[in-house]
């Protein structure tokens, strides 16, 4: 006879362990959670650990201010245990054009309902830096200050030609690991179990799941299914029939020793916004050009280029990342990396942070290495239902995936017990794509990733 469960969730990464923990707190307690391997191991781990509000889509930034709530909660109540502060998302920008774009973008989202935007310009303005430790009695919204030489004043390691810095209130960065493995551990003391397998088989009788089949050959029963895999998501999905619209992306992200210090260890998570050219010789240049595999790398390169201090005072490591190619790919482990990306990214930054130009040619060996963002064509996440009865999504977090968990899981554990459900909970369903207004328009929605 096989064992049966209420709810099986497929999944063990953040948004896996979430769903399990806010399923557990809302009373359901025969709850199996399955993976492969250990939980939060896959991707989960590979994250550059950053949050935020500061959204351009009213309905994600919603959620994550709900998610950025449960965050602090558990921050609070385990005394930071998860390492949470607010030192903010800083965009960096030199081109008086495209400052005006950050301008008019910041603009918006303030008005949108993600705080209030204040504008300092002047030597004395009142404008307050970061705490740098915590998550208390910091300001929301944003501040923009323009001008060099106040940037330089508050951020002396930038570029003297930057023109307008916008800092971010309510971002900043935390341990996903501790907040992952505190869910985890929460819901396993209410009563979740954990197994390490794979799922081969959704079994669907008269429209509504029934149970699982692992690729041993066991059979669970259970009543709820939950597709939580990550990467594998679209995979899942068609155990149950249904083809999800998500593809996999890959992202890349790499560790340096900034033994220099040219990034300072209390900076906020640096970005920059404008598109750039890399700086190289004119020889180096010259070479890159003769060959068509790499002339890309002396043509205009899009901005979003961005790095922070990762550990303490006495740390000397920065995580540094930059997209500045799309590799939509089916996943594979351990992930292809990419030989060039140091040397790209390291260049790119430079641009923002000239003092990183001491490294060219004799910075030490960073750690590379490589994960995957599953995303929807609007890059909103799923979370919700699907036609099948009792099958439910939590998945499509693309590069959100640790500031939307505790937000989601709660989502999905109000879907699943009937409560209340909050505004933007229909931006998030797979029901969306049934809609032919909603489709028409999904070129022109927004969700404003970096």
């Amino acid at each position: 006879m096989a064992d049966k469960y209420r709810v099986v969730v497929c999944g063990a990464g953040i948004t896996g362990v979430s769903a399990a923990y806010y399923l557990a707190q809302a009373g359901i307690r025969d709850i199996l959670l399955v993976d492969e391997v250990s939980p939060l191991s896959l991707t989960s781990d590979r994250s550059t650990e950053c949050y935020r509000n500061w959204w351009s889509d009213p309905a994600l930034r919603a959620l994550i201010d709900r998610s950025i709530d449960g965050m602090e909660r558990i921050a609070a109540v385990s005394g930071n245990l998860i390492r949470l502060n607010r030192r903010g998302y800083l965009y960096v920008s030199a081109d008086p054009d495209n400052s005006q774009t950050l301008i008019r973008s910041a603009e918006s989202i303030s008005r949108a309902g993600a705080g209030p935007l204040r504008v300092h310009s002047t030597p004395d303005s009142n404008y307050m830096p970061s705490g740098h430790r915590g998550f208390t009695e910091e300001p929301d919204g944003a501040d923009l200050l323009l001008g060099a030489g106040l940037i330089s004043k508050h951020f002396p390691y930038l570029t003297e030609s930057a023109v307008a810095a916008l800092h971010v209130r309510r971002a900043g960065w935390l341990s996903a690991q501790q907040l992952g493995m505190y869910l985890f551990e929460r819901a396993r003391d209410l009563g979740t179990t954990f197994k390490s397998g794979h799922v081969d088989a959704v079994h669907i009788a008269n429209g509504r799941v029934a149970g699982v089949t692992f690729m041993t050959g066991e059979r669970i029963d259970c009543d709820l299914f939950v597709n939580a895999a990550g990467p594998y998501f679209k995979e899942v999905g068609a155990l149950c029939g249904i083809d999800l619209p998500v593809h996999t992306e890959l992202h890349l992200k790499l560790a340096f020793e900034d033994s220099r210090r040219v990034i300072d260890r209390d900076a906020p998570l640096l970005i920059w916004s404008d598109p750039l050219v890399l700086p190289w010789q004119e020889e180096e240049r010259a070479m890159l050009n003769s060959d068509p595999e790499t002339r890309w790398m002396a043509g205009v390169l899009p901005g979003g280029a961005h790095t922070r201090p990762e550990g303490g005072a006495d740390a000397g490591t920065t995580l540094m990342l930059w997209d500045y190619k799309t590799r939509a790919l089916d996943p594979v482990f351990p992930p292809p990396l990419d030989e060039q990306y140091p040397e790209v990214v390291l260049r790119g930054l430079s641009v923002m942070l000239p003092g990183l130009a001491a490294y060219f040619g004799r910075a030490t060996r960073p750690r590379l290495d490589g994960g995957y963002y599953v995303k929807t064509p609007e890059n909103r996440p799923l979370v919700g239902p699907t036609p099948v009865e009792g099958a439910y999504l939590i998945g499509a977090v693309s590069g959100y995936g640790i500031m939307s968990a505790c937000g989601a899981g709660e989502l999905l554990a109000t879907h699943i017990i009937g409560s209340r459900l909050p505004p933007y909970a229909d931006a998030f369903c797979l029901a969306r794509y049934e809609d032919p207004e909603y489709v028409g328009r999904l070129e022109r929605l927004e969700t404003g990733e970096l």
